[in-house]
């Protein structure tokens, strides 16, 4: 299975750090959001990913590279103008196939295993999405959760996490650069009885804000170790030069990463 990760969003509300900065490059615990994905889905065996982006997307494209570094092969779906979540994966659609993919939200912090959706069988369904407890923020969530089915309406309600799977035939009808939401598409293929889900219960934060964005970061330097410096050549760092980030402030990025292996986030 191929996946998808959503960043071509702005980052409004996170301003001014995202004048500066893509929203997926900000960081918590050391590393860039971004990066946790990569990571996890990289521990999935989930070896191809797509990455859509807009607002300082050649930075995201500089400090990621060819994912290499990772061991994923990442490719560039480049958007003039950010064309909302339906017309972003619209667009992106000749690079992930024909196949259902995963999609995940760039500003979500998660430890949802990956490889769960990985091994999905959508069968004839349009989608599958993961549903969490509502956040404070959120309190009247978006979708119910009844036998596995998602309904857009129903008790208990709770949150779409931003981590669906979904059969490219979903957004087939949508020709590609034109801005289209996701949400319209999805409650149509639920009034249809086409999108299945699950309740996460398990570590998901919505990184909207600089408030919950710096609350992330010191959870996450709270509860592990620190991150390692770089170690002196030989090293598994010495072949990359790494961007630099500065968690929950403007990050600065001092060079384009060049790796031959797994990124060293220092």
């Amino acid at each position: 299975m191929k996946a998808m990760i959503l960043a071509a969003g702005r980052g409004e509300r996170l301003r001014p750090l995202t004048d500066t900065t893509p929203k997926s490059l900000l960081a918590v615990g050391g590393k860039p959001l971004i990066a946790w994905h990569l990571e996890k889905l990289a521990r999935a065996g989930i070896e191809d990913v797509v990455i859509n982006h807009a607002h300082l997307g050649r930075m995201i494209e500089s400090a990621l590279g060819d994912g290499a570094g990772f061991g994923l092969a990442i490719g560039y779906s480049p958007e003039a103008e950010a064309l909302e979540t339906a017309g972003g994966i619209a667009r992106a659609l000749p690079l992930l196939g024909t196949e259902p993919f995963l999609v995940i939200n760039a500003d979500v912090y998660t430890d949802y295993d990956f490889s769960i959706p990985a091994r999905l069988e959508l069968g004839d369904k349009l989608a599958h999405l993961v549903l969490v407890d509502n956040p404070a923020q959120h309190p009247r969530g978006d979708f119910a959760l009844e036998m596995g089915r998602v309904c857009e309406s129903g008790k208990p309600m709770l949150t779409f996490s931003g981590i669906g799977v979904y059969a490219p035939r979903l957004f087939s009808g949508i020709p590609s650069g034109v801005k289209v939401p996701l949400a319209p598409l999805l409650r149509k293929a639920m009034a249809a009885g086409m999108v299945s889900g699950e309740h996460y219960r398990g570590r998901w934060h919505d990184i909207g804000t600089t408030e919950r964005l710096h609350a992330l970061d010191a959870e996450l330097r709270a509860s592990t170790a620190p991150v390692p410096s770089c170690p002196p050549r030989p090293s598994t760092c010495a072949t990359a030069t790494a961007p630099t980030f500065i968690a929950s402030t403007a990050i600065s990025i001092t060079s384009a990463v060049s790796m031959s292996r797994r990124p060293c986030w220092c």
